[in-house]
């Protein structure tokens, strides 16, 4: 049978942590109860006569009778008054606190008053918390109401506007075609003329007049009748989020939009956009509100579970039925009989069922409680069964190299700069998906809701089995295409066309990754795409925190990209013959491309950084910006020196890398990990660590800084042959991967912690309806 305290860590809302009663604190003043009514030793005195029987008075029996007799008449009343639970007003306030006066029985234990003070503590903690929290989501369940009765509003309008517009047309052409109907056609729909279609017109106006009763008045909707209405000082604008570029077009231009759409041909489908958009922000708004009163309700569960266990525990060591007077009062708490939560998912449900959901249940039910994909023991086997096929095509590429010798000084050419590229692609893809999966083992392990932080759906969102089963399979493949390559090889097959082979198969992997067909995680591998697309326009998309984290990978995969350069020249080269293979190592063109990659993924960050800048207006991420500003010049100057090897260059290199390598560790350890705090109760760590070893954290600092400092390597220009020089580079390229891997852990940790000191638990979505002032 589980522990409840287990139980308790494991359903728990870990952004909410510090919200629930404190179980284990309780637990250890109940043992400090317990342990301060063990008997203490008796005197040296009363030693001695302990084996002495004096006899028996015959008082003895008298008292042992009314002993019994009052505890069995008074049992019921002790029971209930051991205890008086009181609720208090807080000056000033109408918040009620709980106050728990004890009995003479325990009024003379210290640790028993300490305890009854602990518990009134927790039990006004979670009563204010549930109480702030209700009424957060019943505020933001009102404004949701809202919103959704003005968008239908509007599509009552817009069904008017076409119901009467084919009216108008078949009237006549003349009257469809007059300056004053064209005009009719704003995008606020306001001024409907009275003379045609009046029973429309009068039902549009009711509709519009409902908005003005809401507070909110259509802008530039003061034509009614031909009249013009005054002191319209307040308006309603549909505000969609500029995530996109066509929203940012859209937004930086609404003003201009304003004036299309009076046009009928146009403005009336720009309109009709609109208004789609604005659903689907109100519908997922109804299912964060769901799922946020989901997450109260079981709040309040769980501590009411809670504080009913700790009552019993206190009442076995007590020997006194103390509990059922305490208890009582935590069932009347407002977190306990409050039905307000109930309530209103009740009413979201059926909000939801009827206006998103075509009045199906099941379907609503889809959206608002969608069902987690259990872990399933076949891919657990799957990454055994691949991992084991690794191993051994592995054993048997290197045995096979070494008998075709094709690391010797004559063949080393071809093979390293035709097939290494493409199979270190590969290579350096694949440990970059196995960190990734340790790191989701470790933020499920810690209970680090990086689903919520990367805003990733539940349902679909990658686990670490499958993570390790995408990182053993591409591997696998990859390392038995080489093992069919040194076959051909030995078997004298043209060069020209067994090296063909690691182009198909980066072709086929390319396929896979677009590949429309709902196999192969096929969720996971479109969002894959759409943050890269989102990274590769950083400035015309609101930046995310998943696009940023996806950045910053980029960064440590820069020798990915160069191998992936070097692939496409060889390979244009054996195709088109545009080129001779040469000048993918030494022409102009390669030297410039090469500056291009080694910038590119420092440019979109830093784009990302002045799109958050634009958007919060937060000087810190300019300053971030900087970092990585830094980071681009420092690249710069090491692919020149490895051109140019002479002492300015040396000197330009030492310097920028320098530099940039002290403002990446700044940030590493104070900006992105919260680390070197010196007021910090864990020294020069942060208040909040999620590993109990302090001395993880010590070492992984070291070791950052350690693997910060690989491109010393690249200025120090060491003699070796080309296939050491090889090696050693795929070597820091990986050892780059590890220490983006190991940064990544401590990077969620830190977001997570922010997450739970702000109580942050469930996303806000924006609305699309907004007032705005007329001007």
């Amino acid at each position: 049978m589980v522990k409840f305290s287990k139980e308790l860590e494991a359903q728990l809302i870990p952004e909410w942590k510090e919200a629930f009663v404190n179980y284990w604190q309780l637990k250890k003043q109940i043992k400090r109860i317990r342990l301060s009514r063990l008997p203490s030793k008796p005197p040296h005195s009363a030693q001695l006569f302990a084996g002495v029987d004096f006899g028996r008075s015959i008082f003895d029996s008298l008292r042992s009778i009314a002993a019994n007799l009052r505890a069995s008449s008074h049992d019921d009343h002790n029971n209930l008054s051991v205890i008086q639970v009181r609720r208090k007003t807080v000056n000033g306030s109408q918040e009620e606190i709980y106050e728990t006066e004890l009995a003479q029985l325990f009024s003379e234990e210290d640790e028993v008053r300490v305890f009854f003070a602990s518990l009134d503590e927790e039990l006004n903690k979670v009563n204010q918390f549930y109480k702030k929290q209700e009424g957060e989501f019943i505020e933001r369940g009102d404004t949701l109401n809202k919103q959704l009765q003005i968008l239908l509003d509007l599509r009552r309008i817009i069904k008017d506007r076409r119901h009467k517009t084919s009216n108008s047309s078949s009237n006549s052409e003349s009257f469809s075609h007059s300056p004053s109907r064209n005009s009719d056609y704003s995008e606020r729909f306001g001024g409907e003329s009275e003379e045609t279609n009046s029973e429309v017109s009068s039902q549009t106006e009711e509709v519009i007049t409902t908005l003005e009763k809401n507070g909110i008045n259509l802008l530039n909707s003061g034509m009614r009748g031909n009249k013009k209405t005054k002191n319209n000082k307040k308006g309603m604008r549909i505000d969609v989020p500029a995530t996109n570029p066509t929203r940012a077009i859209t937004a930086i231009t609404s003003m201009l939009l304003e004036d299309l759409v009076n046009n009928p041909s146009g403005g009336e489908f720009i309109f009709k956009r609109k208004i789609q958009s604005a659903e689907k922000m109100i519908r997922s708004a109804f299912v964060e509100l769901y799922r946020a009163l989901g997450l109260l309700k079981t709040y309040s569960s769980l501590n009411t579970v809670a504080f009913s266990k700790i009552l019993k525990k206190f009442d076995k060591v007590s020997c006194q039925k103390a509990s059922a007077n305490y208890l009582k009062e935590v069932k009347r708490s407002h977190f306990v009989s409050s039905d307000k939560v109930v309530r209103l998912m009740d009413e979201v449900e059926s909000i939801f069922t009827k206006h998103f959901a075509n009045n199906d249940r099941k379907k609503a039910m889809k959206f608002l409680r969608p069902q987690q994909n259990k872990d399933s023991h076949m891919v657990t086997f799957l990454v055994g069964l691949s991992t084991g096929c690794f191993v051994s095509l592995f054993c048997v590429y290197a045995i096979l190299a070494h008998l075709c010798g094709i690391f010797s000084p004559s063949k080393e050419p071809t093979y390293m700069e035709t097939v290494y590229p493409v199979f270190s692609v590969f290579a350096l893809l694949s440990l970059h998906l196995f960190m990734y999966g340790c790191n989701l083992f470790m933020w499920k392990k810690t209970r680090i809701n990086y689903n919520f932080i990367f805003e990733f759906s539940p349902t679909t969102a990658l686990k670490h089995r499958d993570a390790f089963l995408i990182c053993t399979t591409l591997m696998t493949t990859v390392v038995g295409a080489m093992v069919i390559h040194l076959l051909l090889r030995a078997a004298a097959f043209s060069p020209s066309q067994i090296d063909a082979i690691p182009g198909i198969l980066l072709l086929v992997f390319t396929i896979l990754l677009i590949c429309p067909f709902d196999v192969f995680y096929r969720p996971t591998r479109y969002c894959f795409i759409r943050v890269l697309r989102n990274i590769a326009c950083s400035p015309f998309y609101k930046v995310l925190l998943v696009d940023f984290f996806m950045a910053d990978q980029l960064t440590s995969q820069i020798p990915l990209l160069r191998h992936l350069e070097t692939t496409s020249c060889h390979f244009s080269a054996t195709i088109f013959k545009t080129h001779n293979h040469e000048t993918c190592h030494s022409g102009r063109l390669y030297m410039e491309i090469t500056y291009i990659i080694s910038f590119m993924p420092y440019y979109w960050r830093a784009l990302q950084c002045a799109r958050r800048w634009f958007d919060d207006s937060d000087v810190n991420h300019l300053k971030n910006m900087g970092k990585y500003v830094s980071a681009m010049v420092a690249a710069g100057a090491r692919v020149t020196y490895s051109r140019q090897d002479n002492h300015l260059w040396f000197v330009i290199v030492l310097i920028t890398s320098t530099v940039a390598t002290m403002y990446q560790l700044y940030w590493d350890f104070i900006k992105d990990w919260g680390f070197l705090n010196p007021n910090s109760t864990n020294p020069w760590l942060r208040d909040d660590l999620i590993l109990k070893n302090k001395s993880i954290y010590y070492m992984s600092i070291a070791l950052n800084v350690v693997l910060r400092l690989t491109w010393v390597e690249t200025i120090l220009h060491f003699k070796m042959g080309r296939v050491q020089s090889r090696l050693l580079e795929f070597l820091l390229a990986s050892l780059e991967v590890i220490r983006r891997g190991h940064w990544n852990f401590y990077r969620l940790e830190n977001e997570h912690l922010n997450n739970v000191g702000r109580y942050r638990a469930v996303k806000t979505v924006p609305l699309p309806f907004r007032e705005t002032d007329s001007d």
